[in-house]
Protein backbone atom coordinates (compact mmCIF):
# COMPACT_ATOMS: atom_id res chain seq x y z
CA UNK A 1 0.00 0.00 0.00
CA UNK A 2 1.13 3.63 -1.27
CA UNK A 3 -0.33 7.41 0.09
CA UNK A 4 0.50 9.60 -2.39
CA UNK A 5 -0.07 13.06 -3.33
CA UNK A 6 0.92 15.43 -6.13
CA UNK A 7 1.12 19.44 -6.30
CA UNK A 8 1.45 20.86 -9.86
CA UNK A 9 2.59 24.26 -10.88
CA UNK A 10 3.15 25.90 -14.14
CA UNK A 11 6.44 25.10 -14.59
CA UNK A 12 7.36 22.50 -11.79
CA UNK A 13 5.34 19.70 -10.27
CA UNK A 14 6.21 16.93 -7.16
CA UNK A 15 4.85 14.17 -5.71
CA UNK A 16 5.31 12.45 -2.22
CA UNK A 17 4.70 9.01 -1.52
CA UNK A 18 4.58 6.81 1.50
CA UNK A 19 4.79 2.98 2.22
CA UNK A 20 4.18 2.58 5.65
CA UNK A 21 4.23 -0.85 5.63
CA UNK A 22 7.94 -0.96 4.30
CA UNK A 23 8.69 2.73 5.84
CA UNK A 24 9.69 3.41 2.83
CA UNK A 25 9.25 7.48 1.53
CA UNK A 26 9.45 9.12 -2.14
CA UNK A 27 9.73 12.97 -3.45
CA UNK A 28 10.17 12.99 -6.73
CA UNK A 29 10.85 16.63 -8.38
CA UNK A 30 10.20 16.81 -11.98
CA UNK A 31 11.56 13.36 -13.07
CA UNK A 32 9.52 10.85 -15.20
CA UNK A 33 11.83 8.40 -14.91
CA UNK A 34 11.86 8.33 -10.96
CA UNK A 35 7.93 8.59 -11.56
CA UNK A 36 8.05 5.19 -13.72
CA UNK A 37 9.92 3.43 -11.80
CA UNK A 38 7.73 4.82 -8.41
CA UNK A 39 4.73 2.97 -10.77
CA UNK A 40 6.19 0.28 -11.89
CA UNK A 41 7.19 -1.16 -8.28
CA UNK A 42 3.87 -0.07 -6.72
CA UNK A 43 1.77 -1.03 -9.88
CA UNK A 44 0.26 -4.40 -8.02
CA UNK A 45 -0.12 -2.54 -4.67
CA UNK A 46 -2.92 -0.36 -3.49
CA UNK A 47 -2.87 3.86 -4.21
CA UNK A 48 -3.96 5.55 -1.70
CA UNK A 49 -5.00 9.26 -2.05
CA UNK A 50 -7.08 11.85 -0.72
CA UNK A 51 -9.43 12.89 -3.81
CA UNK A 52 -7.17 10.99 -5.85
CA UNK A 53 -10.48 9.50 -7.64
CA UNK A 54 -10.89 12.93 -9.33
CA UNK A 55 -7.14 14.56 -9.56
CA UNK A 56 -4.03 12.56 -8.56
CA UNK A 57 -4.92 9.63 -10.42
CA UNK A 58 -4.76 11.75 -13.62
CA UNK A 59 -1.42 13.57 -12.83
CA UNK A 60 0.43 10.52 -12.87
CA UNK A 61 -1.17 8.55 -16.00
CA UNK A 62 -0.60 11.94 -17.31
CA UNK A 63 3.09 12.37 -16.64
CA UNK A 64 3.73 8.68 -17.34
CA UNK A 65 1.79 9.59 -20.80
CA UNK A 66 3.86 12.39 -21.72
CA UNK A 67 1.39 14.95 -21.25
CA UNK A 68 2.20 18.36 -19.50
CA UNK A 69 0.68 17.71 -15.65
CA UNK A 70 -0.50 21.86 -16.08
CA UNK A 71 -2.90 20.91 -18.75
CA UNK A 72 -4.64 18.39 -16.69
CA UNK A 73 -4.52 20.28 -13.60
CA UNK A 74 -6.04 23.33 -15.58
CA UNK A 75 -9.21 20.77 -17.41
CA UNK A 76 -10.14 19.20 -13.86
CA UNK A 77 -9.62 22.55 -11.75
CA UNK A 78 -9.92 25.42 -14.09
CA UNK A 79 -12.48 24.00 -16.62
CA UNK A 80 -14.27 21.45 -13.98
CA UNK A 81 -14.23 18.24 -16.36
CA UNK A 82 -13.39 15.23 -15.75
CA UNK A 83 -10.07 13.59 -15.43
CA UNK A 84 -10.53 10.86 -17.75
CA UNK A 85 -11.87 12.52 -20.61
CA UNK A 86 -8.74 14.41 -21.34
CA UNK A 87 -7.34 10.91 -22.97
CA UNK A 88 -8.30 7.64 -23.69
CA UNK A 89 -4.40 6.82 -23.32
CA UNK A 90 -4.78 6.79 -19.58
CA UNK A 91 -5.79 3.19 -19.62
CA UNK A 92 -2.37 2.30 -20.27
CA UNK A 93 -1.36 2.51 -16.41
CA UNK A 94 -3.81 0.73 -14.16
CA UNK A 95 -4.23 1.42 -11.11
CA UNK A 96 -6.11 0.14 -7.58
CA UNK A 97 -6.89 2.97 -6.20
CA UNK A 98 -8.85 4.07 -3.13
CA UNK A 99 -9.86 7.40 -2.42
CA UNK A 100 -10.57 7.74 1.45
CA UNK A 101 -11.92 11.83 0.81
CA UNK A 102 -15.44 11.67 2.67
CA UNK A 103 -18.60 11.77 0.24
CA UNK A 104 -20.18 14.20 0.77
CA UNK A 105 -16.68 16.03 0.38
CA UNK A 106 -14.86 17.53 3.22
CA UNK A 107 -11.27 19.07 2.65
CA UNK A 108 -8.04 17.83 4.20
CA UNK A 109 -7.50 20.92 5.65
CA UNK A 110 -10.85 20.93 7.78
CA UNK A 111 -10.26 17.19 8.60
CA UNK A 112 -6.67 18.25 10.01
CA UNK A 113 -8.29 20.54 12.17
CA UNK A 114 -10.65 18.45 12.98
CA UNK A 115 -8.22 16.28 14.27
CA UNK A 116 -6.52 18.68 15.98
CA UNK A 117 -3.72 19.05 13.59
CA UNK A 118 -1.40 21.56 12.33
CA UNK A 119 -3.64 23.33 9.41
CA UNK A 120 -0.89 25.88 8.38
CA UNK A 121 -0.48 26.08 4.68
CA UNK A 122 1.78 26.51 2.64
CA UNK A 123 2.90 30.36 1.79
CA UNK A 124 3.67 29.47 -1.81
CA UNK A 125 1.48 30.58 -4.48
CA UNK A 126 0.17 28.06 -6.78
CA UNK A 127 -0.58 30.26 -9.75
CA UNK A 128 3.30 31.40 -9.49
CA UNK A 129 3.95 32.51 -13.18
CA UNK A 130 8.02 30.83 -12.78
CA UNK A 131 9.79 27.96 -12.06
CA UNK A 132 10.25 27.25 -8.37
CA UNK A 133 13.35 28.41 -6.18
CA UNK A 134 15.28 25.69 -4.00
CA UNK A 135 13.80 26.96 -1.20
CA UNK A 136 9.98 26.87 -2.45
CA UNK A 137 10.50 23.36 -3.73
CA UNK A 138 11.79 22.34 0.17
CA UNK A 139 8.75 24.23 1.44
CA UNK A 140 6.06 22.69 -1.08
CA UNK A 141 7.81 19.33 -0.03
CA UNK A 142 7.50 19.60 3.27
CA UNK A 143 3.70 20.92 2.73
CA UNK A 144 3.03 17.80 0.80
CA UNK A 145 4.50 15.04 2.85
CA UNK A 146 2.40 16.75 5.50
CA UNK A 147 -0.94 16.50 3.86
CA UNK A 148 0.29 12.89 2.72
CA UNK A 149 0.86 11.55 6.95
CA UNK A 150 -2.65 13.46 7.49
CA UNK A 151 -3.85 11.02 4.89
CA UNK A 152 -2.41 8.28 6.55
CA UNK A 153 -4.30 9.69 9.50
CA UNK A 154 -7.58 9.81 7.79
CA UNK A 155 -7.45 6.62 6.64
CA UNK A 156 -6.68 5.22 9.76
CA UNK A 157 -10.30 6.70 11.38
CA UNK A 158 -12.05 5.64 8.37
CA UNK A 159 -10.60 2.12 7.44
CA UNK A 160 -13.86 0.55 7.98
CA UNK A 161 -14.67 2.38 4.84
CA UNK A 162 -11.43 0.52 3.13
CA UNK A 163 -12.55 -2.76 4.81
CA UNK A 164 -16.18 -2.57 3.59
CA UNK A 165 -14.67 -2.09 0.07
CA UNK A 166 -12.39 -4.71 0.30
CA UNK A 167 -15.24 -7.13 1.78
CA UNK A 168 -17.75 -6.08 -1.39
CA UNK A 169 -15.13 -7.24 -3.79
CA UNK A 170 -14.73 -10.71 -1.82
CA UNK A 171 -18.68 -10.96 -1.24
CA UNK A 172 -19.14 -10.91 -4.97
CA UNK A 173 -15.81 -12.17 -6.62
CA UNK A 174 -14.50 -8.72 -8.12
CA UNK A 175 -10.89 -8.15 -9.17
CA UNK A 176 -8.96 -5.72 -6.82
CA UNK A 177 -8.75 -3.21 -9.82
CA UNK A 178 -12.14 -2.18 -8.91
CA UNK A 179 -11.33 -0.85 -5.52
CA UNK A 180 -11.25 2.78 -6.88
CA UNK A 181 -14.96 2.73 -8.04
CA UNK A 182 -17.59 4.06 -6.26
CA UNK A 183 -19.78 1.57 -4.13
CA UNK A 184 -23.02 2.76 -6.70
CA UNK A 185 -20.23 1.85 -9.96
CA UNK A 186 -19.82 -1.37 -7.81
CA UNK A 187 -23.31 -1.96 -7.32
CA UNK A 188 -24.03 -1.78 -11.53
CA UNK A 189 -21.04 -4.30 -11.79
CA UNK A 190 -22.60 -6.95 -9.30
CA UNK A 191 -26.11 -6.79 -10.81
CA UNK A 192 -24.48 -6.62 -14.36
CA UNK A 193 -26.64 -3.49 -15.08
CA UNK A 194 -26.49 -2.68 -19.05
CA UNK A 195 -27.07 1.28 -19.97
CA UNK A 196 -30.32 2.07 -21.44
CA UNK A 197 -32.46 5.10 -22.52
CA UNK A 198 -35.85 5.57 -20.46
CA UNK A 199 -38.32 8.40 -21.78
CA UNK A 200 -40.82 7.72 -19.52
CA UNK A 201 -39.70 9.51 -16.05
CA UNK A 202 -43.61 10.93 -14.68
CA UNK A 203 -45.58 7.87 -15.88
CA UNK A 204 -46.54 8.03 -12.26
CA UNK A 205 -48.86 4.74 -10.44
CA UNK A 206 -49.45 3.60 -7.28
CA UNK A 207 -49.64 0.15 -5.41
CA UNK A 208 -52.35 -1.59 -6.40
CA UNK A 209 -52.94 -2.75 -2.51
CA UNK A 210 -52.47 0.78 -1.23
CA UNK A 211 -55.25 1.74 0.91
CA UNK A 212 -55.22 5.93 1.82
CA UNK A 213 -58.42 5.88 3.21
CA UNK A 214 -59.04 9.40 3.84
CA UNK A 215 -56.37 10.64 2.39
CA UNK A 216 -56.87 9.61 -0.64
CA UNK A 217 -56.26 13.23 -1.46
CA UNK A 218 -52.54 12.14 -1.46
CA UNK A 219 -53.06 9.50 -4.55
CA UNK A 220 -54.56 12.35 -6.59
CA UNK A 221 -51.66 14.89 -6.25
CA UNK A 222 -49.06 12.28 -7.41
CA UNK A 223 -51.20 10.95 -9.64
CA UNK A 224 -51.89 15.10 -11.47
CA UNK A 225 -49.14 15.29 -14.35
CA UNK A 226 -49.53 19.28 -12.98
CA UNK A 227 -47.50 18.06 -10.30
CA UNK A 228 -44.69 15.99 -12.26
CA UNK A 229 -41.66 18.43 -11.56
CA UNK A 230 -39.38 18.26 -9.63
CA UNK A 231 -39.93 21.04 -7.14
CA UNK A 232 -43.61 19.97 -6.69
CA UNK A 233 -44.89 19.74 -2.75
CA UNK A 234 -48.07 19.29 -0.92
CA UNK A 235 -48.57 19.92 2.30
CA UNK A 236 -51.50 17.80 4.26
CA UNK A 237 -52.48 17.38 7.68
CA UNK A 238 -52.25 13.59 8.43
CA UNK A 239 -52.74 11.83 12.06
CA UNK A 240 -52.71 15.69 13.29
CA UNK A 241 -49.40 16.56 12.32
CA UNK A 242 -48.87 18.73 8.97
CA UNK A 243 -46.92 16.97 6.41
CA UNK A 244 -44.53 17.66 3.43
CA UNK A 245 -45.00 15.48 0.38
CA UNK A 246 -42.39 15.59 -2.70
CA UNK A 247 -40.77 13.79 -4.93
CA UNK A 248 -37.92 13.00 -2.52
CA UNK A 249 -39.79 11.84 0.34
CA UNK A 250 -42.05 12.90 2.90
CA UNK A 251 -41.76 14.03 6.51
CA UNK A 252 -43.35 15.84 9.68
CA UNK A 253 -42.64 16.63 12.94
CA UNK A 254 -43.65 18.72 16.19
CA UNK A 255 -41.38 21.50 16.96
CA UNK A 256 -39.93 22.37 19.96
CA UNK A 257 -41.67 19.03 21.52
CA UNK A 258 -40.37 17.46 24.47
CA UNK A 259 -41.81 14.95 26.25
CA UNK A 260 -40.79 12.32 29.28
CA UNK A 261 -43.03 9.38 29.08
CA UNK A 262 -45.39 8.84 32.25
CA UNK A 263 -45.19 4.81 33.89
CA UNK A 264 -48.08 3.95 31.33
CA UNK A 265 -46.44 5.54 28.80
CA UNK A 266 -44.09 4.55 25.49
CA UNK A 267 -42.19 6.19 22.96
CA UNK A 268 -41.78 3.50 20.00
CA UNK A 269 -39.33 4.23 16.51
CA UNK A 270 -40.97 1.94 14.19
CA UNK A 271 -38.81 1.58 11.17
CA UNK A 272 -39.39 -0.18 7.79
CA UNK A 273 -36.63 -2.77 7.50
CA UNK A 274 -34.75 -1.93 4.23
CA UNK A 275 -37.64 -0.10 2.92
CA UNK A 276 -36.19 0.93 -0.37
CA UNK A 277 -34.39 -2.60 -1.41
CA UNK A 278 -37.70 -4.30 -0.52
CA UNK A 279 -39.95 -2.25 -2.53
CA UNK A 280 -37.81 -2.91 -5.63
CA UNK A 281 -37.98 -6.64 -5.53
CA UNK A 282 -41.74 -6.88 -3.77
CA UNK A 283 -43.03 -4.15 -6.40
CA UNK A 284 -40.73 -5.20 -9.34
CA UNK A 285 -39.27 -1.14 -9.00
CA UNK A 286 -35.29 -2.41 -9.74
CA UNK A 287 -33.62 -0.71 -12.41
CA UNK A 288 -34.75 -2.22 -15.96
CA UNK A 289 -31.00 -2.22 -17.10
CA UNK A 290 -30.50 -5.10 -14.08
CA UNK A 291 -31.74 -7.60 -16.64
CA UNK A 292 -31.53 -10.46 -13.77
CA UNK A 293 -33.11 -9.00 -10.89
CA UNK A 294 -32.88 -12.47 -8.63
CA UNK A 295 -29.59 -11.49 -8.15
CA UNK A 296 -31.00 -7.98 -6.33
CA UNK A 297 -33.24 -9.73 -4.42
CA UNK A 298 -30.72 -12.66 -3.96
CA UNK A 299 -28.42 -9.53 -1.93
CA UNK A 300 -31.49 -8.43 0.07
CA UNK A 301 -32.30 -11.98 1.38
CA UNK A 302 -28.58 -12.36 2.72
CA UNK A 303 -28.59 -8.76 3.85
CA UNK A 304 -31.51 -9.78 5.67
CA UNK A 305 -30.70 -13.42 6.84
CA UNK A 306 -27.46 -11.89 8.08
CA UNK A 307 -29.31 -9.31 10.20
CA UNK A 308 -31.71 -11.70 11.90
CA UNK A 309 -28.47 -13.91 13.14
CA UNK A 310 -26.76 -10.88 14.51
CA UNK A 311 -23.84 -11.19 12.02
CA UNK A 312 -23.22 -7.28 11.74
CA UNK A 313 -19.95 -7.33 9.91
CA UNK A 314 -20.82 -10.52 7.16
CA UNK A 315 -23.52 -7.84 6.39
CA UNK A 316 -21.97 -5.08 5.92
CA UNK A 317 -21.44 -5.27 1.90
CA UNK A 318 -24.96 -6.57 1.18
CA UNK A 319 -26.57 -3.85 3.28
CA UNK A 320 -24.17 -1.35 1.14
CA UNK A 321 -25.20 -2.65 -1.75
CA UNK A 322 -28.91 -2.47 -1.11
CA UNK A 323 -28.82 0.72 0.03
CA UNK A 324 -26.89 2.30 -2.75
CA UNK A 325 -29.11 0.55 -5.48
CA UNK A 326 -31.71 3.75 -4.94
CA UNK A 327 -29.39 6.15 -5.42
CA UNK A 328 -27.88 4.57 -8.79
CA UNK A 329 -31.24 4.68 -9.89
CA UNK A 330 -30.92 8.59 -10.20
CA UNK A 331 -27.14 9.20 -11.26
CA UNK A 332 -27.55 9.45 -14.40
CA UNK A 333 -23.57 8.32 -15.33
CA UNK A 334 -24.33 5.26 -13.77
CA UNK A 335 -25.54 2.11 -16.08
CA UNK A 336 -28.75 1.72 -13.24
CA UNK A 337 -30.20 4.97 -14.01
CA UNK A 338 -34.10 4.97 -14.11
CA UNK A 339 -35.51 8.27 -13.17
CA UNK A 340 -39.00 6.86 -13.37
CA UNK A 341 -38.48 3.49 -11.38
CA UNK A 342 -36.45 5.89 -8.86
CA UNK A 343 -39.83 8.16 -8.17
CA UNK A 344 -41.80 5.20 -8.04
CA UNK A 345 -40.07 3.73 -4.71
CA UNK A 346 -40.37 6.86 -3.31
CA UNK A 347 -43.79 7.40 -4.39
CA UNK A 348 -44.46 4.20 -3.31
CA UNK A 349 -42.90 4.75 -0.08
CA UNK A 350 -44.42 7.36 1.22
CA UNK A 351 -48.18 6.29 0.16
CA UNK A 352 -47.96 3.00 2.18
CA UNK A 353 -46.24 4.36 5.27
CA UNK A 354 -49.58 7.25 4.89
CA UNK A 355 -51.50 4.04 4.46
CA UNK A 356 -50.30 2.60 7.83
CA UNK A 357 -50.68 5.87 9.77
CA UNK A 358 -54.59 5.89 8.70
CA UNK A 359 -54.59 2.64 10.49
CA UNK A 360 -53.46 3.14 13.68
CA UNK A 361 -54.16 7.25 14.03
CA UNK A 362 -56.68 6.64 16.68
CA UNK A 363 -53.85 4.33 18.99
CA UNK A 364 -51.07 7.24 18.94
CA UNK A 365 -49.76 10.67 19.04
CA UNK A 366 -47.59 10.88 16.23
CA UNK A 367 -44.18 13.11 17.08
CA UNK A 368 -42.88 12.54 13.79
CA UNK A 369 -42.82 10.46 10.04
CA UNK A 370 -40.47 10.15 7.30
CA UNK A 371 -40.57 7.98 4.64
CA UNK A 372 -39.27 4.94 5.83
CA UNK A 373 -40.49 5.21 9.63
CA UNK A 374 -42.38 6.94 12.34
CA UNK A 375 -41.89 8.03 16.19
CA UNK A 376 -45.06 7.83 17.98
CA UNK A 377 -46.10 7.89 21.51
CA UNK A 378 -48.65 5.93 22.71
CA UNK A 379 -50.01 3.76 25.69
CA UNK A 380 -48.22 0.57 26.49
CA UNK A 381 -51.97 -0.79 27.06
CA UNK A 382 -52.29 0.09 23.21
CA UNK A 383 -48.94 -1.67 21.99
CA UNK A 384 -50.49 -5.16 21.58
CA UNK A 385 -53.11 -3.93 19.43
CA UNK A 386 -50.80 -1.53 17.45
CA UNK A 387 -48.46 -4.48 16.85
CA UNK A 388 -51.84 -6.40 15.51
CA UNK A 389 -52.52 -3.70 13.10
CA UNK A 390 -49.45 -3.52 11.95
CA UNK A 391 -48.80 -6.74 10.97
CA UNK A 392 -52.06 -6.45 9.23
CA UNK A 393 -50.49 -3.92 6.98
CA UNK A 394 -47.04 -5.89 6.48
CA UNK A 395 -48.84 -9.09 5.15
CA UNK A 396 -51.19 -6.88 2.88
CA UNK A 397 -47.62 -5.04 1.70
CA UNK A 398 -45.11 -6.72 1.66
CA UNK A 399 -42.82 -4.61 4.32
CA UNK A 400 -41.21 -5.77 7.20
CA UNK A 401 -41.37 -2.89 10.78
CA UNK A 402 -38.98 -2.95 13.29
CA UNK A 403 -39.51 -1.62 16.93
CA UNK A 404 -37.63 0.07 19.38
CA UNK A 405 -38.74 1.66 22.68
CA UNK A 406 -37.69 4.99 24.38
CA UNK A 407 -38.81 7.23 27.32
CA UNK A 408 -38.68 10.60 26.06
CA UNK A 409 -37.76 12.89 23.22
CA UNK A 410 -36.27 16.15 22.94
CA UNK A 411 -37.26 17.40 19.29
CA UNK A 412 -36.26 21.11 17.82
CA UNK A 413 -38.19 19.52 14.42
CA UNK A 414 -37.94 16.24 12.14
CA UNK A 415 -34.49 16.57 11.53
CA UNK A 416 -33.33 17.30 14.88
CA UNK A 417 -33.61 15.45 17.42
CA UNK A 418 -32.59 13.31 20.40
CA UNK A 419 -34.90 10.25 22.06
CA UNK A 420 -33.75 8.93 25.47
CA UNK A 421 -33.76 4.69 25.35
CA UNK A 422 -35.54 2.50 28.09
CA UNK A 423 -32.50 1.11 30.22
CA UNK A 424 -29.21 1.80 29.96
CA UNK A 425 -27.96 5.23 28.10
CA UNK A 426 -24.68 3.29 26.58
CA UNK A 427 -24.78 -1.22 25.56
CA UNK A 428 -22.10 -3.35 26.28
CA UNK A 429 -19.44 -2.18 24.64
CA UNK A 430 -19.93 1.37 25.58
CA UNK A 431 -21.88 2.71 22.48
CA UNK A 432 -24.41 4.89 22.92
CA UNK A 433 -28.32 3.60 22.82
CA UNK A 434 -29.62 7.17 22.22
CA UNK A 435 -30.83 7.69 18.43
CA UNK A 436 -29.68 11.26 17.44
CA UNK A 437 -30.17 13.35 14.99
CA UNK A 438 -28.93 16.64 13.55
CA UNK A 439 -26.31 19.05 13.71
CA UNK A 440 -26.49 20.36 17.77
CA UNK A 441 -26.89 16.02 19.12
CA UNK A 442 -25.05 14.17 16.23
CA UNK A 443 -22.59 11.42 17.38
CA UNK A 444 -18.93 13.35 16.48
CA UNK A 445 -15.84 11.84 15.86
CA UNK A 446 -12.17 12.79 15.02
CA UNK A 447 -13.06 13.39 11.80
CA UNK A 448 -16.09 15.91 12.56
CA UNK A 449 -15.30 17.57 15.92
CA UNK A 450 -16.53 20.97 15.32
CA UNK A 451 -17.70 22.77 18.92
CA UNK A 452 -17.55 19.31 20.64
CA UNK A 453 -18.06 20.94 24.31
CA UNK A 454 -21.31 22.80 22.91
CA UNK A 455 -22.84 19.19 21.59
CA UNK A 456 -21.92 17.57 24.49
CA UNK A 457 -23.09 20.20 27.27
CA UNK A 458 -26.98 20.06 25.37
CA UNK A 459 -26.48 16.12 25.29
CA UNK A 460 -25.73 15.73 28.79
CA UNK A 461 -28.60 18.29 30.36
CA UNK A 462 -30.96 16.70 28.24
CA UNK A 463 -29.75 12.81 28.85
CA UNK A 464 -28.84 13.28 31.84
CA UNK A 465 -29.71 17.06 33.77
CA UNK A 466 -26.30 17.36 34.01
CA UNK A 467 -25.99 21.83 33.97
CA UNK A 468 -24.34 22.81 31.03
CA UNK A 469 -22.06 25.27 33.10
CA UNK A 470 -20.49 22.25 34.69
CA UNK A 471 -19.85 20.29 31.44
CA UNK A 472 -18.20 23.28 30.09
CA UNK A 473 -16.20 24.43 33.34
CA UNK A 474 -15.04 21.21 34.19
CA UNK A 475 -13.65 20.71 30.65
CA UNK A 476 -9.77 21.09 30.67
CA UNK A 477 -9.23 20.11 26.45
CA UNK A 478 -8.90 23.24 24.74
CA UNK A 479 -9.44 20.91 21.34
CA UNK A 480 -12.99 20.64 22.62
CA UNK A 481 -13.70 24.57 22.01
CA UNK A 482 -12.65 24.44 18.65
CA UNK A 483 -14.52 26.00 15.55
CA UNK A 484 -13.10 25.01 12.37
CA UNK A 485 -13.95 27.31 9.32
CA UNK A 486 -12.61 27.42 6.19
CA UNK A 487 -12.68 30.31 3.11
CA UNK A 488 -14.51 28.97 0.15
CA UNK A 489 -13.88 30.17 -3.46
CA UNK A 490 -16.53 33.02 -3.61
CA UNK A 491 -13.82 34.64 -1.11
CA UNK A 492 -9.99 35.99 -1.45
CA UNK A 493 -8.24 36.30 1.56
CA UNK A 494 -9.65 36.50 5.74
CA UNK A 495 -9.00 39.42 8.06
CA UNK A 496 -9.14 39.26 12.20
CA UNK A 497 -9.93 42.35 13.92
CA UNK A 498 -7.38 43.56 16.25
CA UNK A 499 -7.35 46.69 18.74
CA UNK A 500 -5.73 48.55 16.48
CA UNK A 501 -6.70 47.69 13.00
CA UNK A 502 -7.31 44.00 10.74
CA UNK A 503 -4.44 41.35 10.62
CA UNK A 504 -4.94 39.89 6.79
CA UNK A 505 -4.56 36.52 6.43
CA UNK A 506 -4.35 34.03 2.83
CA UNK A 507 -4.74 30.59 4.69
CA UNK A 508 -7.75 28.73 3.47
CA UNK A 509 -8.24 27.10 6.68
CA UNK A 510 -8.95 28.82 10.51
CA UNK A 511 -9.04 26.81 14.04
CA UNK A 512 -11.15 29.69 16.22
CA UNK A 513 -11.94 30.13 19.82
CA UNK A 514 -14.11 32.46 22.26
CA UNK A 515 -12.02 34.97 23.60
CA UNK A 516 -12.00 37.21 26.85
CA UNK A 517 -9.29 40.21 25.47
CA UNK A 518 -10.72 43.32 24.39
CA UNK A 519 -8.06 43.46 21.40
CA UNK A 520 -9.35 40.10 19.65
CA UNK A 521 -12.25 40.93 17.33
CA UNK A 522 -14.04 38.78 14.85
CA UNK A 523 -12.90 36.57 11.73
CA UNK A 524 -13.69 38.32 8.55
CA UNK A 525 -14.05 36.78 4.62
CA UNK A 526 -13.06 38.93 2.32
CA UNK A 527 -13.83 39.11 -1.77
CA UNK A 528 -12.24 42.46 -2.20
CA UNK A 529 -15.67 44.14 -3.58
CA UNK A 530 -17.94 43.94 -1.30
CA UNK A 531 -17.98 44.51 2.80
CA UNK A 532 -16.11 41.77 4.85
CA UNK A 533 -18.34 39.64 6.34
CA UNK A 534 -17.93 37.67 9.29
CA UNK A 535 -17.98 33.88 9.11
CA UNK A 536 -20.76 32.14 10.23
CA UNK A 537 -21.46 30.73 13.93
CA UNK A 538 -17.76 32.58 15.34
CA UNK A 539 -17.54 34.73 18.35
CA UNK A 540 -17.47 38.13 17.71
CA UNK A 541 -14.31 38.37 19.94
CA UNK A 542 -12.23 35.21 19.14
CA UNK A 543 -8.40 34.14 18.96
CA UNK A 544 -6.95 31.79 16.23
CA UNK A 545 -4.53 28.81 16.90
CA UNK A 546 -3.91 26.68 13.70
CA UNK A 547 -0.72 24.81 15.32
CA UNK A 548 -1.05 20.90 16.25
CA UNK A 549 -3.20 21.26 19.63
CA UNK A 550 -2.85 17.85 21.19
CA UNK A 551 -2.69 18.92 24.50
CA UNK A 552 -2.19 22.41 24.52
CA UNK A 553 -3.16 23.68 27.26
CA UNK A 554 -6.27 26.19 27.95
CA UNK A 555 -5.50 29.69 28.10
CA UNK A 556 -7.20 32.44 30.91
CA UNK A 557 -8.12 34.22 27.92
CA UNK A 558 -10.60 31.75 26.67
CA UNK A 559 -13.91 32.60 26.85
CA UNK A 560 -16.21 29.78 28.32
CA UNK A 561 -19.16 31.65 29.49
CA UNK A 562 -19.85 32.33 25.43
CA UNK A 563 -20.35 28.40 24.89
CA UNK A 564 -22.45 27.95 28.19
CA UNK A 565 -24.29 30.86 26.27
CA UNK A 566 -24.77 29.04 22.95
CA UNK A 567 -25.63 25.20 24.57
CA UNK A 568 -28.28 27.33 26.64
CA UNK A 569 -29.36 28.72 23.32
CA UNK A 570 -29.70 25.73 21.43
CA UNK A 571 -30.76 24.07 24.34
CA UNK A 572 -33.49 27.28 23.33
CA UNK A 573 -33.93 26.06 20.35
CA UNK A 574 -35.32 22.78 21.57
CA UNK A 575 -37.88 24.23 23.38
CA UNK A 576 -35.89 23.15 26.54
CA UNK A 577 -35.26 25.73 29.79
CA UNK A 578 -32.19 24.99 31.78
CA UNK A 579 -33.52 25.03 35.17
Amino acid sequence: MVFFDFEVFKYDWLVVAIDPINQREFKIVNNKNMLSDLYQNYKRDIWVGFNCRNYDQYILKGILCGFDPKRINDWIIVKDRKGWEFSSLFHKYPLNLFDIMPNPPVSLKTLEGFMGKNIHETSVDFNIDRKLTEEEIRETIAYCRDDVMNTIEVFLRRKGEFDAQLDLLKAFDLPLSHLGKTQAQLAAVILDAKKIRFKDDWDIRLPNNVQLGKYSEVAKWFLNKENHRDDAELKIIIAGLEHTIAWGGIHAGKKQYNYKCKPHEVILDIDVDQLYPTLMIVYGLLSRSVEEPERFKNVLDTSLRLKREGKKKEREPYKRICNITYGAEGDAFNPMYDPLHRNLVCVFGQVLIIDLLEKIEDLIELLQSNTDGIFIKLNRSDVPELKRRVEEWEKRTGLKMSYEAFTAIYQKDVNNYIAVPEGELYDEKGKPRWHSKGGYVKELTDLDYDLPIVNEAVKMYMLCGIPVETTVNSCDELKKFQKIVKLSNKYRWVEHENGEGTTKFDNKAYRVFASLDNRDGRLLKCDGVRNPAKFGNTPDRCFIYNDDITNVAIPSKLDRQYYINLAKKRLEDFGVCQK
